[in-house]
């Protein structure tokens, strides 16, 4: 049985969602929510866990064979780094602590694409050597310090670490007002009856939907064998605004959406993501191109409550 840690949140349910479809058994853990998508609904087994709690976390090891661990749970920082530090580097090492008192197979850990900010080679690939560069928002401060810890723990156990430097996800359960990855209030607007702002129609960046990312990870984590520890997890391509605006058009008779021509900061190109490691060991490509993303998405938030 596969651990899905986060299980019931955009990507952890992805993952779930992907592992049973290649017919495994899946047990995801919830803590301030239990009850689970449509798409998971009676597929998956769901433990009420607080990951901070290790005593709680290693019981689980009692109700159920766990072989691997995807270790996705996580908070959003507040006012204070120092508590968000400590709140998510604890289920982290707990969930460290669970991988080694169970001997499982593999431990995939989510780091981010923000390990490579300051490297001006586009696209990003997992050879290039992370910078010491200045970084805008905490979790990405953590999502770097997630790798060391992950392989310095788990060396000479046998435990194979898998370091996911996970791309924009966004899809079915992701905030609907996020202020990090913007296309959700984008519809959110729309689906008010609002006018969204004006985008600049060249900005963009490598936006991976949900159901493609969490494939991605399932493929890691089941692999049979894999050849390196870290993978770049996303859509492998860059994605515009006004790629966005038109399949929203085209799904939506008569919405106008205004565009600003060019990019706010100039020439240039939006970083993206390398994939080509994952394709390689996986066979992983993307399902969902932008059209495809946005109609099922749009799909999602008109027919669910969540």
């Amino acid at each position: 049985m596969i651990l899905v840690t986060g299980g019931l949140g955009m990507i952890g349910a992805a993952t779930a969602r992907a592992l049973v479809d290649l017919g495994h058994e899946v047990v995801v853990t919830a803590h301030r929510r239990s009850e689970a998508p449509s798409f998971l609904a009676g597929r998956v087994t769901v433990e009420s866990l607080d990951v901070t709690d290790r005593d709680a976390f290693l019981a689980l090891g009692k109700l159920h064979q766990i072989t691997e661990i995807v270790h996705l749970a996580g908070s959003i920082p507040a006012d204070d780094p120092v508590a968000f530090f400590r709140h998510d580097l604890a289920g982290l090492l707990n969930a460290l602590d669970a991988a080694r008192a169970w001997g499982v197979r593999r431990f995939a850990v989510a780091s981010s694409l923000g390990n490579y900010i300051g490297r001006p080679e586009i696209p990003w690939h997992e050879e290039l050597a992370i910078p010491d560069a200045d970084l805008p928002l905490a979790i990405i401060a953590l999502k770097k310090a997630v790798e060391p810890i992950t392989t310095q723990s788990l060396q000479g156990t046998g435990i194979e670490p898998v370091l996911l430097r996970i791309g924009s996800i966004w899809g079915p359960l992701m905030d609907p007002e996020s202020p990090i990855i913007t296309i959700a209030p984008y519809v959110s607007a729309i689906l008010r009856g609002e006018t969204p702002e004006a985008r600049y129609a060249d900005d963009g960046g490598d936006f991976c939907y949900a159901a493609d990312a969490g494939r991605a990870i399932a493929l890691l984590t089941t692999a049979k064998t894999l050849n390196h520890r870290i993978y770049n997890v996303s859509s492998g391509s860059r994605s515009t605004n006004r790629q966005i605006a038109e399949a929203l058009q085209a799904i939506t008779p008569g919405l106008h959406l205004d565009l600003i021509p060019g990019r706010q900061s100039g020439p240039g190109e939006d970083p993206y993501l390398d994939i080509s490691r994952l394709t390689a060991e996986t066979g992983y490509t993307p399902s969902y191109d932008i059209p495809a993303a946005v109609a099922d998405y749009v799909t999602w938030r008109t027919t669910n409550p969540r």
